[in-house]
């Protein structure tokens, strides 16, 4: 069994290899029954085996999805924070995968990039991922290998890593979010196409939570709940609302907020983009049968994407109740005076064929970082974006020179936006942030964390024309 070892990132370079073609990784999230909902209903089971699924989504089964289950979407995974945690990830499908742990700062050797990080995980193949999570909050894991097709065929799945004391809730639901494209014949259609990935991606057709469509959690009338969530989808954006009950949102991207976000409304839902979570707090209604309604509201729709039912007596419980969520041990800095580091995301300037090797590539470019696009996985000679000085603060000011809106991630720090030159953005601790047209944002950190580390755009047909790279620190 391989244990992920630290390897030298030039000898993964060098390595370029053969084509691949479609795999499986941990998927999905709460496996609770519809009527279920309580946390103590779920287990983190001891390995995660990636193969085939089949499930049925809608009026049939679909068959050619992913998990780690042959009929059913993978589990959450459950971790404390600052306690080790480790598993054994098989894979028997007949092409690589790698799982990255996206929004943790694990060490670099553990982070699940093929060839920057690790060797792709082969068909047969088992590779250990162990680290200690230090951030209490709502995380996910996908494959980093194959990424499009293994994603949108359902491998993803939420973390959740617990605060090492409880803040006073009654119960928690967990939801993943995502948008299947499923044809009338409930089967797979074709997964992408290179004009949507020079737009803003290829949307599916059925969204679900926890690949269901609205299904229904029950919590004790008048009880506090925790609902957790996360937009695991390859490219759609999330504006939501939670209609019914009484809440306020806790927690964004794996972190309690530094600044409060505004409950949202009708008028204004709250965007959650691809990469992204929230951490809610709810109280439910105190009549037995009344409902909290998860919704999705865009100007071309409204859809119900999960709810939450009252049972029973109510417990009078009161938001006022709850212990405020303890600040993670993130380092601080003073943005004033700081070196700042210039990005540019946005078109391709030629018509660069990327290296396929063993995760694939979609043989053609559209967007770039500094007009560079990135050249495939199994490449050689790739340089840095940027080239960081460990423990030491920095500014790096992204801008968008295109028309679309970019979810923009890295992996192994966290960072807070600081400016926008279009909106007033909440200096939250995040891992992911969104770009919009035009825009230019500032993000500071301190480069904590040592290694070679993915940055990129988290719709994924961005990612895999184009728009990503890596920062080092060291």
């Amino acid at each position: 069994m391989k244990k992920g070892p630290k390897m030298d990132r030039r000898s993964f370079l060098a390595l370029a290899g053969g084509g691949a073609a479609g795999l499986a990784l941990p998927v999905g999230v709460s496996t609770l029954a519809k009527s279920a909902g309580n946390a103590s209903a779920e287990a983190t089971p001891p390995a995660l085996r990636i193969q085939t699924a089949r499930y049925r989504l809608r009026d049939a089964v679909t068959d050619n999805m992913v998990s780690v289950f042959p009929d059913a979407p993978p589990p959450v995974l459950r971790m404390r924070q600052g306690e080790p945690f480790a598993i054994d990830v098989t894979n028997t499908l007949d092409e690589a995968t790698t799982v990255h742990w996206h929004g943790l700062r694990v060490p670099n050797e553990m982070d699940g990039v093929p060839y920057l990080t690790q060797f792709p995980i082969q068909k047969g193949e088992t590779w250990r991922y162990a680290y200690t999570p230090k951030d209490a909050g709502v995380y996910w894991y996908h494959p980093h290998c194959r990424t499009m097709e293994q994603i949108a065929r359902g491998l993803t799945g939420i973390i959740v890593v617990a605060e090492t004391e409880e803040p006073g809730f009654d119960g928690e639901t967990v939801l993943n979010l995502r948008d299947f494209r499923i044809g009338k014949d409930d089967q797979f259609m074709q997964l992408y196409s290179a004009r949507a990935a020079a737009r803003a991606g290829t949307f599916g057709t059925v969204m679900t939570a926890n690949w269901e469509q609205n299904p229904v959690y029950e919590h004790p009338a008048g009880s506090l709940v925790r609902l957790r969530l996360g937009a695991t989808d390859t490219t759609r954006f999330y504006p939501l609302t939670f209609e019914g009950g009484e809440g306020r949102i806790i927690g964004a991207d794996g972190h309690p907020l530094r600044e409060e976000l505004p409950w949202p409304t009708t008028e204004e839902p709250i965007l959650v983009a691809p990469g992204q979570r929230l951490d809610v707090a709810l109280r439910m209604p105190d009549r037995h049968g009344e409902e909290i309604a998860v919704t999705y509201r865009s100007l071309q729709r409204t859809r119900k994407l999960a709810t939450l039912r009252a049972t029973g007596p109510s417990l009078g419980r009161s938001l006022d109740e709850l212990k405020p969520l303890p600040p993670n041990d993130v380092p601080d800095f003073d943005p004033k005076g700081l070196e700042v580091v210039e990005m540019v995301f946005g078109w391709s300037p030629d018509g660069l064929k990327p290296n396929n090797g063993f995760c694939g590539s979609f043989g053609y470019t559209f967007w770039s970082i500094d007009r560079k696009p990135w050249p495939g996985d199994a490449a050689k000679g790739i340089a840095p974006v940027a080239e960081l000085e460990l423990g030491k603060a920095y500014v790096l000011r992204l801008r968008n020179s295109s028309p679309n809106r970019h979810p923009i991630h890295l992996h192994g720090q966290v960072f807070r936006p600081l400016r926008s030159n279009k909106r007033v953005l909440p200096s939250n601790w995040t891992d992911t942030v969104v770009l919009d047209k035009e825009e230019t944002i500032d993000i500071g950190f301190v480069a904590d964390n040592p290694g070679d580390w993915a940055f990129h755009c988290h719709v994924i047909e961005h990612q895999k024309s184009g728009l990503a790279g890596f920062i080092r620190v060291s």
